[in-house]
Order: structure tokens, then C-alpha cells, then sequence
């Protein structure tokens, strides 16, 4: 059976057009299970990894209308709050569902550090969507009182920006490797996990949020997991997209994606990170990257469908 690395987005957990209240998030959290719980019950090893974008962005908006009653927590206590609240929404969700169908298996939750450099460029350049959508006249209102950074995010509105700098190091590889040998389901490296920098020996937070999907594919490096999957909101990667010359691939090598991303098939806001990320886990000597919606696991870990990502490959195989 394989060590397999699931990745699952912060905007899986708050739909579009929600207001991300914790039935909300329950709900969907409860239909992300079912997937999941079929590889489990398989055999695989799994570890469960998540965004927080919606859920950090949220939690920064009420500490800030609160500020006047109560101290204001910076960005990475943020992480770390929401980290905690869907680690526990999604482990009570895995555990219930496991009793349901007879699974004797225990889910824990690992409030996770990432390491990061106080040296990489990201600081300097904001990149990370957090939190709702706004409307451009939302976002103007917004900008009148605060000195916040926003973008367009793939036509949906405006979302602020923050750091999004890349992680070195997962500081609780050691605790996480301890719980998968002793057959523990682990939910870990939540909203990319909560950056850190290091001095020294000594470790402090910083104000910013890292890529869920950059920190999965440290992880999965590090404790050598089989597959890494990338979950996100379509079945297949495709290239020209959204035009008559849309092509889904069914797998494509390192190089094809590197070349796929030089030509601007996938744009930085929506699909290149997470190319990017999986051809970081291909080059730290990881073996597969499936990206695919999280309805289509067990397909796509048969072949049928997703895109496959690999170092090498004799053909790249489309699917039209």
C-alpha cells in the first residue's frame, strides 16, 4: 500500500458564496471525507493537508473590528488559530465518519511550523490571496482606511494579498513520521503551516501565509510519501483553457509543466503554484503528482483521470 500526501483547499472547506459559518464548513468538510475514507479503508497511508486562505482572511477581518476591546493577533497566530479550528473540525469529521463504517483507526491533528527565510523575496512582494471576495467598489471603501495590497483573483472579485514566502523545513517532520508508523491518520501542515524563522536554534513567528500547496510537497518529500495528491476544483489540468483548443492531460513530465508554465498556461493565481509545487516534490525525489478534484480520487489514483505528474515519461498522454 502507498504513503499518500492529500492536499485539500482552504475553499473546499468555505464555498464560493458562503459565508463560511461552521455548519458550512461541517457540511463540506463531511462530503470531502467520503473520498478519502475509500483510501483509507484500502489500506493507504494518508495525511491530510489543507488551506486556510478563506478562514485566515475571516479571522484577521474579526480581530481587526475587535481591536478596540481586545489586543489584535498578528498574521501567524492567525494561522495558527485557524489551523487549530479546522484541525479539529476535520478530525471530529474523519473520526465520526470512521465509526460510522466500522474503521478502527485513530485521526490526530498536528498544529504544524514551517521554516522560512527573513531573506526571501516574497516579503517584499505580497502574492497570497486571503480571506472573501470584494467587489471593486469593496475594495476601494477598504483602501480609504487601511494600508492593505489586493488583487484580482481569477475573476471573481478582489481578495488582499500577503507574504507568501516558500517553506524550508517542516519542523514537526519527526513527531508526524512517529504517528504514521503507529498507523494514525494525520492532519498536518494546515494553511501550509504556520511560518517560522529560525535564529540560531531559536524560532519565531512572522507575518505571513504559506502555500498550502508548496508546504504539502515539502512534506511529502520529507517522509517520502508515494503520491502527493493536489485537490482543487476541476478533474484534469488543462492547456489552452476556457477556449475551443482545450486540451485535459492525462499526464505530462516536469519539463512539459515547466514549459506549460514558461508559455502561460497556468497563470500564478490559480493553477501555476500549484505546478510549481508538484514539480518541487518531483525534483526532491518524489515519484508521482496527481492533480485532480477530490470526487475523482480513486480514479484518478487508477489512471483514469486527473493529471499525473511525473519526472519522467516516455509519452504525456491528452485527453481531449
Amino acid at each position: 500500500m502507498s504513503k499518500i500526501v492529500l492536499a485539500i483547499g482552504g475553499n473546499a472547506i468555505i464555498k464560493e458564496g458562503q459565508k463560511g459559518s461552521i455548519e458550512e464548513q461541517q457540511t463540506n468538510i463531511n462530503e470531502s471525507c467520503e473520498p478519502v475514507l475509500g483510501l483509507i479503508e484500502q489500506g493507504h497511508t494518508v495525511v491530510i493537508t489543507h488551506g486556510n486562505g478563506p478562514q485566515v482572511g475571516n479571522t484577521l477581518i474579526k480581530t481587526k473590528m475587535a481591536e478596540s476591546v481586545v489586543p489584535a493577533y498578528p498574521l501567524d497566530v492567525c494561522d495558527a488559530e485557524t489551523q487549530g479550528n479546522l484541525g479539529y473540525l476535520i478530525q471530529q469529521a474523519f473520526r465520526n465518519k470512521m465509526v460510522e463504517r466500522n474503521i478502527n483507526k485513530t485521526v490526530a491533528t498536528v498544529v504544524t511550523q514551517a521554516i522560512v527565510s527573513k531573506d526571501d523575496p516574497a516579503f517584499e512582494t505580497p502574492t497570497k490571496p486571503i480571506g472573501p471576495f470584494y467587489s471593486k467598489e469593496e475594495m476601494e471603501e477598504i483602501l480609504k482606511t487601511e494600508k492593505l495590497t489586493f488583487i484580482e483573483d481569477s475573476g471573481r472579485g478582489y481578495r488582499r494579498v500577503v507574504a507568501s514566502p516558500k517553506p524550508i523545513k517542516i519542523v514537526e517532520k519527526e513527531a508526524i513520521e512517529a504517528l504514521l508508523e503507529k498507523d494514525i491518520t494525520v492532519i498536518t501542515a494546515g494553511g501550509g503551516g504556520i511560518p517560522v524563522i529560525e535564529n540560531n536554534g531559536m524560532l519565531k513567528g512572522t507575518e505571513a501565509v504559506i502555500d498550502k500547496d508548496f508546504a504539502s510537497a515539502l512534506l511529502a518529500a520529507e517522509i517520502n510519501a508515494d503520491y502527493l495528491f493536489i485537490l482543487t476544483g476541476v478533474e484534469q489540468v488543462a492547456i489552452h483553457f476556457g477556449t475551443p483548443q482545450q486540451q485535459n492531460l492525462l499526464e505530462m513530465t516536469a519539463d512539459d509543466a515547466l514549459r506549460y508554465m514558461d508559455e502561460g498556461h497556468f497563470p500564478k493565481g490559480s493553477m501555476g503554484p500549484k505546478i510549481e509545487a508538484a514539480v518541487l516534490f518531483l525534483q526532491k525525489g518524489g515519484k508521482n503528482v496527481i492533480i485532480t478534484s477530490i470526487d475523482k480520487l480513486q480514479d484518478a489514483l487508477q489512471g483514469k483521470t486527473g493529471t499525473r505528474i511525473v519526472m519522467q515519461s516516455e509519452t504525456a498522454v491528452t485527453n481531449n
